[in-house]
């Protein structure tokens, strides 16, 4: 199991609740419960967006598969969003850490925002952090978002993707599978291709992908801390400790597999991409290679794209980065998505 954190302020009971093996969800939903409050306090720029005006709604619901999915909403109380964004969160996290600092963003300039946890991920029923297809995972989510994007109350309005890290893998691959469904994206740190120090030699990748035809949940993959190449300041690199129901063990086998063959596929797929496009990278990003998102700008075969370089920043762009580089990230998206609710509007 992955080392656990002791955490400032935290009782013997609660610090039992978070030692707790998190595999199964009934003990994450534990977790989630006990910790929310110490959560929503702690010292993050993300977490000081108020909730003022954010009318929030949690569900669960038996998707086809039969799993028990988890999902979040957050709306304008007082008028109808401009646009509906639809959130992909990354490895191994949820929507209920820093995508509530997010999406009270985004709200505040008056869009809606949808998330799900994946099955297996956060609050949503399945072995914790694990894959077994990816184009099985995609197809969760383009179950779930389509309920929502199909709905009376936003079938009217655009509807724009909005994936970070292993997330926009997820955005990409929900592009290409529907490839006129959506009015455009929002990539953040994209996993196109995991990042070469982040991948086992080639020895030790080939003989992992033969054991995980074996033993497909076993956490073998050897991995460098996450939250130290992701988040470049200090301060807020400390503060990932509390999103206490994000997965910080080795990735189990299969998953390892699946990221890799699924960002294969998307470098090999890249001049597919039409949709319109906004792409964030850290220059100094070491988790996923900022390289294939300028070759994803260059070769998307869309007409309406925007690549934004972020010198000397690391991976987690809206988490993890000095709070004056937070808010010009948060600027940028903001100003692509009013520019292209106009453009829809328009048209």
């Amino acid at each position: 199991m992955a080392p656990v954190v002791k955490l400032a302020g935290v009782n013997e009971e609660l610090q039992k609740i978070l030692e707790a093996n998190m595999d199964q969800v009934p003990a994450r939903m534990r977790a989630r419960e006990a910790f929310k409050g110490i959560q929503l306090r702690i010292d993050h720029i993300l977490f000081k967006i108020p909730s003022d005006g954010v009318k929030m709604k949690e569900s669960y619901e038996v998707n086809t598969r039969g799993l028990k999915i988890f999902s979040k909403s957050w709306l304008p109380a007082t008028s109808h969003p401009k646009a509906m964004v639809y959130y992909c969160h990354g490895y191994g996290d949820t929507c209920t850490f820093f995508c509530e600092g997010i999406a009270r963003k985004l709200v505040s300039s008056g869009y809606g925002v949808f998330a799900m946890d994946y099955p297996g991920f956060g609050l949503s029923e399945g072995l914790h952090c694990y894959i077994p297809s990816f184009d099985m995972l995609v197809d969760d989510v383009i179950e779930q978002y389509s309920k929502i994007k199909e709905s009376p109350e936003f079938c009217t309005i655009p509807s724009f993707l909005f994936g970070q890290s292993l997330g926009g893998a997820v955005a990409l691959k929900m592009h290409l599978k529907q490839p006129n469904e959506w009015d455009g994206a929002v990539l953040v740190a994209p996993m196109c291709k995991i990042a070469d120090n982040m991948v086992p030699p080639w020895l030790l990748k080939q003989i992992l992908i033969g054991v995980a035809n074996f033993l497909p949940t076993i956490k073998l993959v050897p991995q460098k801390d996450l939250a130290e190449a992701a988040f470049r300041d200090v301060k807020y690199r400390e503060l990932t400790a509390y999103n206490i129901i994000a997965y910080k063990d080795k990735p189990r086998l299969r998953t390892a597999v699946e990221m890799l063959k699924t960002t294969q596929e998307i470098e090999h797929r890249l001049e597919d991409v039409s949709l319109p496009l906004l792409i964030l990278h850290g220059e100094a990003d070491i988790v996923t290679d900022p390289s294939v998102s300028k070759a994803l700008y260059e070769k998307a075969r869309s007409s309406d794209k925007k690549l934004n370089l972020y010198k000397d920043a690391c991976h987690s762009l809206l988490e993890g980065e000095p709070d004056e580089m937070i808010i010009q990230v948060f600027n940028d998206i903001i100003s692509w998505l009013d520019e292209h609710c106009i453009k829809n509007t328009s048209q």
